[in-house]
């Protein structure tokens, strides 16, 4: 039947968190560069309207700059919503992390208790009350 329908397309793995993580911090870092070269650019026209007369021209410089500082704070708007959405995922991660910790020391739990229990099933407690009062009676004498 599979060569007349052809096999479906494999199933892509489900997303693994940490790659998420890693993707959300990469793009949060590419727009950390962009805000550096923006900044780079304000401060660029910052200087140019120390040195320019009032004018036209320097109005034109004065609209380039608003207009770098719009883009700059949109990129740190969008920044800052990658770094949460990052911090929610490292918090859901360690979670996770920390559920599988604790299903890992019960199940070392359970299997300790199951070793206590059959070494005290060797344990003859009245063997040890023999011994222990045969030890009292020696030191007695």
């Amino acid at each position: 039947m599979n060569r007349i329908f052809g096999r479906g397309k494999p199933k892509a793995p489900p997303p693994n968190l940490s790659d998420c993580i890693g993707t959300v911090d990469a793009r949060a870092e590419s727009i950390e560069k962009k805000i550096g070269r923006l900044d780079a650019e304000l401060l660029k026209y910052k200087d140019q309207l120390k040195k320019m007369r009032d004018g036209p021209s320097k109005n034109m410089v004065k609209q380039k700059a608003m207009r770098v500082l719009k883009q700059k704070r949109m990129y740190e708007s969008q920044r800052d919503n990658l770094m949460q959405q990052s911090f929610n995922m490292e918090q859901a991660n360690y979670t996770i992390q920390n559920l599988k910790d604790t299903k890992t020391t019960v199940d070392a739990m359970k299997v300790g208790l199951k070793d206590m229990k059959k070494a005290y099933k060797n344990v003859k407690i009245d063997k040890i009350e023999d011994i222990h009062d045969q030890l009292e009676d020696m030191m007695e004498e």
